[in-house]
Parts: C-alpha cells; structure tokens; sequence
C-alpha cells in the first residue's frame, strides 16, 4: 500500500514547507533540500534532484490554481523560460560530466552553489525594499525590449541555480519580476513565476532523475505531508505579519547557509597545488 511507505519524519517536513509557501509563497526549494542535507543526511545531489520534482508536483497544483483565477501573465512566462529551459539543459550536461552521485565533484560543487544561494536568497528576503529603491534610482525607466532581454537573461540564471541548487526560483525570481514589471499585480506576478516554475523543475527533476538522484520514497513522503501544509497556509495567509516571515525565513537560511559552508570540503587537487607553491623554490 502507498500510504504504509510514507514516512512520517518527511511527511512533517512536507507539511512544514507547504504551509511556508502556502503563506509567503516562497520558501519551498530554499528549505527542503539544505533540510534534506543537514538534518536527513541526504547526499546533496539527491536532495537536490528529489527537490525538484517535489517542487513541479505542488507548483503545478499552485499553477492551476493562478490559471484558474486567470493571475498568470504568460508573456512573462514566455520570457522567462525562453532563457530558463536551454540553461537547465546545459546545466545538466555539465552536472554530467561531473559524475552525478558519485559523491565527487557533483557533490561539492552542488554543496558550494546551493551554500550561495541561500545566502544570496536571504540577503534579498531582508533588503527587499532598499533593491527596489536602487533599482527604481537607476534603473526605472527601461523600455520593453531592454525589460524582455533582462527577462530572459534571469531565466537563464534562474535555469542554472535552480538545477545545480533547486533554489532560486522563489524569493530571487519573484523579486526581480517586481522590480522589471511594476505595473503588474503581485498576485499575477507570484502566478506567473509559479507557473515558469513548472516546465523549469520538471525538465531539471527529469534530468535529476536520468542520472540516478531521485528518492521516490522521499518523495512520496514530502508531497504527503506538503499538500495539506500549502491548504493550512493560504488559509492563515492573510493573519501573518508579511515583514515578520520574511526575517524568519532570512534567519534560517542563513544559519543553514552557514551549516553548508563549514561542512564544504577543501578540495584535494587545491591541497596539493598549495603544498607544492610553499615547497617550490
């Protein structure tokens, strides 16, 4: 039976990062794969590739939900994935050549990245306002052609961080779509961004998966336990201090930034580039 292969331990960590998005919206790839690493000891390219897929099940039920109350701006979408999906394909071919699952250089340098990104994620989380404010300063009067490069070159980005670290398309996307399309609704600016989420994880879920990273059975304990997470927190979405998650939320990836950091290796080859410098005459 499905349900005698759940684990609870997983399910309470779905439901967790469901209620999380469920409330701010973001906040899902951010904190199940470092939670993954850190507390399950999930090697980093598994966490990663499980993340994903994870993260295209319950965006696609976000995304229907935007669809279905018509907040998705699809020329957005567009943009975004016309930059997004060959930079995740190229990504791949390069998490490839690093022997994903080995637990070489795949794993250090997905440790590495995703360490970035976390701290990158939380650094926008806290200084939201004083980006926009820069941006508005020096950048506020761009036309549409010069807005839809921009777009396209962060779907790029987008594509990259999102398959080496499964983090990115959150906080970091949502916040450079504000700052680019200041006329459109945040409602249809959080759809939009969901709904790009999709075909970006799948097709880096997908890739993942190919190479031997996935764990179903973790998987199917996340989405157990994440569905009625995001179902508690847009009901108590409205009653939470918007500022006060954000801080929250700052404060843990940083400190599970940190974790990472400690616990990234020194790589062999530089010891031994640096041993032979000092030795050298």
């Amino acid at each position: 039976m499905l349900w005698q292969s759940i684990d609870p331990h997983y399910a309470i960590v779905g439901f967790f990062v469901g209620a999380l998005v469920g409330v701010t919206g973001v906040g899902g790839g951010s904190l199940t794969t470092p939670i993954l690493i850190v507390l399950f000891g999930v090697s980093p390219a598994t966490a990663v590739g499980t993340d994903l897929l994870f993260a295209a099940a319950t965006k696609t039920v976000g995304s229907l939900v935007h669809g279905f109350n018509r907040t998705i701006e699809w020329r957005v979408v567009r943009r975004l994935a016309i930059g997004s999906i060959p930079a995740t394909l190229l990504a791949l071919i390069v998490l490839s050549f690093l022997h994903m699952g080995t637990g070489g250089g795949a794993r250090h340098t997905i440790t590495a990245i995703l360490t970035v990104v976390l701290l990158l994620t939380a650094g926008i989380l806290i200084a939201r306002a004083r980006i926009s404010a820069l941006y508005a300063e020096h950048l506020g009067n761009l036309d549409d052609r010069s807005i839809t490069i921009l777009t396209v070159a962060m779907g790029a980005v987008l594509g990259i961080l999102v398959t080496f670290s499964s983090v990115g398309a959150g906080a970091i996307a949502v916040t450079a779509l504000v700052l680019l399309y200041p006329r459109i609704p945040t409602a249809r600016i959080v759809g939009s961004d969901i709904a790009h989420a999709v075909p970006l994880t799948l097709v880096a879920g997908l890739g993942h998966g190919a190479m031997g990273s996935i764990d179903l059975h973790t998987l199917v304990s996340l989405l157990a336990g994440s569905f009625p997470g995001i179902f508690v927190g847009s009901s108590i979405s409205a009653r939470v201090p918007d500022l006060v998650l954000r801080y929250v939320l700052a404060a843990v990836l940083i400190t599970v930034g940190a974790k990472l950091m400690l616990d990234i290796p020194v790589n062999p080859a530089l010891n031994i580039a640096l041993d032979a410098a000092r030795h050298s005459p």
